[in-house]
């Protein structure tokens, strides 16, 4: 199978069920990624000492800590991509973990090609994200401020800082780039899964919600991100910039 940009990649793969394990390592390695393994949450902190990864997938279902707590623990340090694998396809874990900053979610079982499809979308958004264009060092809006290096969002009226991780920061990085503009399911799933929206998919409003939290407009009447109804949601002030 030939390489590409998103191959030649480090994935740590932290599942408990060792066959599991090595039918990953063996498929993925084929397909030109650079894999390391964990069994549970003390072996995935051991191996993230030891090197840096691209990408982590996550089993909810693990030993000791499991996958939420270990994301969240992954979250307090670092913006690497997870993808968490869980073993039925319960909307709750699913929502669950996007909450707390996973990036995707793929139910067991998968077939091996789902799974790379689903790895290179992922590894897709990130490597545009980390596309080292000359971009904005600071946003203001509103009555905040976000500093785009250290993700970290301050409230101007009562200097609160909130750190942004994950999705949160990609999405509020959308509506920065495209203030007073309509933006549809598609676009949005776009930036934040790689593909479009699926009919009856929760995923999207879920994480407007979130963001919408984390800027105070979380009201029966947001006045910062309005949804639009059938059309999608817009940044509705207007946006200035430092580079």
């Amino acid at each position: 199978m030939n390489s590409d940009i998103y191959t030649e990649k480090h994935i740590l793969i932290v599942d408990d069920d060792q066959e599991i394990r090595e039918l990953l390592d063996e498929y993925l390695t084929k397909a030109g990624y650079k894999i390391q393994l964990a069994a549970d949450g003390i072996e995935m902190k051991q191996r993230m000492l030891e090197h840096e990864f691209d990408l982590i997938l996550l089993d909810i279902m693990l030993p000791g800590d499991d996958g939420f707590t270990l994301c969240q623990y992954v979250r307090k340090t670092s913006n690497v991509p997870i993808m968490m694998l869980t073993a039925v396809s319960d909307e709750t874990d699913q929502i669950i973990g996007l909450e707390i900053g996973a990036d995707d979610y793929v139910a067991k079982p998968f077939s091996p090609r789902q799974l790379i499809a689903r790895i290179k979308a992922l590894l897709r958004r990130t490597q545009v994200i980390e596309t080292p264009h000359v971009i904005p060092q600071v946003f203001h809006f509103s009555h905040w401020l976000l500093q785009v290096r250290t993700h970290i969002l301050i409230n101007s009226i009562t200097n609160e800082q909130i750190e942004l991780q994950g999705k949160d920061f990609t999405l509020l990085m959308l509506f920065l780039k495209h203030p007073n503009e309509v933006l549809d399911r598609d676009t949005i799933s776009q930036k934040l899964k790689g593909r479009d929206a699926l009919p009856m998919e929760r995923s999207i409003d879920v994480q407007i919600s979130r963001l919408r939290n984390r800027l105070g407009d979380n009201g029966k009447n947001p006045k910062l991100i309005k949804t639009m109804r059938g059309d999608g949601y817009i940044l509705t002030t207007d946006v200035s910039y430092e580079s």
